[in-house]
């Protein structure tokens, strides 16, 4: 199996996969390919490759290289995980949203930091599965960047049909309801229907019963988890938990993502009156924040590369090598996954991007029946749905008026005198990734 990684430079999610492939026994002899346009995060990997080599028993076959074409050639699975202008980039799609008065605890999903980075990435994505028709016309792509269901939609709408979007929020969520009724997380069962950040647990059972009810009864009585253990670098990014408690008690199904981008799909989590979110435990993360914590994962890397920490060879929670394990021998597993919508949530739109349990082999990936989304929660996520559909219509055609309907629709956007302003600020500011916008030749 040949595995290309597209960023393969990244502190975080590169390393992950490669130990995980690495300690995945059906993947022994596979050879993975780190592929990224920055040559010198993507040779830290690379030593820090052989570095874990040096500590399996059986080596990994471990390639980098700053050549797209030679990455994607005969690939097996494409895994795509990027940053397109990196944090600098991003750091329009917070700054800008709050000179205008909108807070955005993470802005890489929903609200204008969302939709600004939708437009931005789709054309690269895009133009990768353009590229994987050529070089590889059969492999899966598994994409880990967000916004994830607007990018796996992009893809598909682009003529992909082996494009699997996975998260891994719903595993956050799992282990506090773990903790909560003090059992093992491999007893609990759950029915989760939703988009992606935006999930609903909408039936939890306890090796086969009922657990709603325990449930309900130990978030009446939970506190705030004393985050106090943590890393600086770690503590803006950790889950506090009072939103999604919240939501489940009006709602009476619960939330299945951080509170972080929870709270972004609600105009009342993070206005003056929440205190910027503070009166729900939500602290807005910063660039700052994240170039403290890169700078933390590469000086991390650095100390395992000089032997001066060891590599631990023990398996993230993510999902990638299970899936690439089933998709090797061709055996059913069951992941949470995004996928095109072919009934899983039966009152949401054919062929959006949903997230729901789902079943992968070798052949093809389906999501299980969840059934319908409650009213009141069908309410919510419809709407960004819409948005979902408007903001890849936008950046598919270089639509302005598209953008800013997909603007308009964002809950986080209460002015509507100055959204257009905001919006152009926003493409302006990323005109150097905006083509279609502003080239009427490279529309797709």
């Amino acid at each position: 199996m040949k595995i290309a990684i597209v960023g393969g430079g990244s502190y975080q999610w590169a390393p992950m996969l490669l130990r995980d492939i690495a300690l995945e026994p059906a993947l022994a002899g596979a050879r993975v390919v780190l592929y990224d346009i920055a040559p010198e995060p993507l040779a830290l990997v690379g030593r820090w490759a052989e570095r874990l080599n040096q500590a399996l028993p059986q080596p990994l076959t471990v390639e980098t290289t700053t050549d797209r074409a030679t990455a994607l050639a005969g690939a097996d699975v494409v895994i795509l995980s990027i940053a397109v202008g990196g944090l600098e980039a991003m750091r329009h799609d917070l700054e800008i949203p709050l000179r205008y008065g909108i807070v955005q605890t993470v802005g890489d999903t929903v609200g204008p930091g969302g939709l600004s980075r939708a437009l931005r990435h789709i054309p690269v994505v895009v133009d990768l599965v353009r590229a994987m028709a050529q070089l590889c016309p059969d492999a899966w792509l598994l994409n880990l960047t967000n916004p994830m269901s607007a990018l796996c939609r992009a893809a598909a709408r682009a003529g992909w049909r082996r494009v699997i979007g996975l998260c891994h929020e719903l595993f956050g969520t799992l282990r506090i309801i773990s903790e909560l009724l003090a059992v093992p997380e491999s007893h609990l069962q759950v029915n989760v229907a939703g988009i992606n950040h935006f999930i609903w647990i909408l039936g939890l059972w306890v090796d086969g019963q009922d657990a709603w009810p325990r449930l309900r009864a130990a978030i009446a009585q939970a506190t705030p988890p004393d985050l106090s253990h943590l890393p600086p670098e770690r503590r803006p990014f950790a889950d506090r938990r009072l939103i999604k408690f919240a939501l489940f008690q009006t709602y009476g199904a619960l939330p299945a993502a951080g509170d972080r981008h929870l709270a972004e799909f609600f105009p009342f989590f993070l206005g003056p009156h929440a205190d910027a979110g503070r009166r729900y435990g939500v602290e807005v993360t910063t660039i700052e924040h994240r170039q403290r914590l890169r700078a933390a994962l590469r000086a991390r890397l650095e100390r395992q590369i000089a032997g001066e920490e060891p590599i631990p060879l023990t398996p993230s929670r993510e999902e990638v090598a299970p899936i690439l394990a089933a998709i090797r021998q061709r055996r059913p597993s069951v992941h949470i996954m995004n996928l095109p919508n072919r009934g899983q949530v039966a009152n949401l739109p054919p062929e959006v991007v949903v997230e729901t349990l789902g079943v992968v082999d070798g052949a093809t990936a389906r999501g299980l029946a969840a059934g319908d989304l409650p009213p009141a929660i069908h309410s919510l996520v419809a709407r960004h749905v819409v948005t979902q559909e408007l903001t890849v219509e936008a950046a598919l055609r270089g639509d302005r008026n598209l953008a800013r309907q997909a603007l308009l629709n964002d809950p986080l956007v209460t002015d509507f005198a100055r959204a257009d302003a905001l919006l152009d600020d926003l493409l302006q500011a990323h005109r150097a990734y905006l083509p279609q916008f502003f080239d009427r030749a490279v529309v797709q």
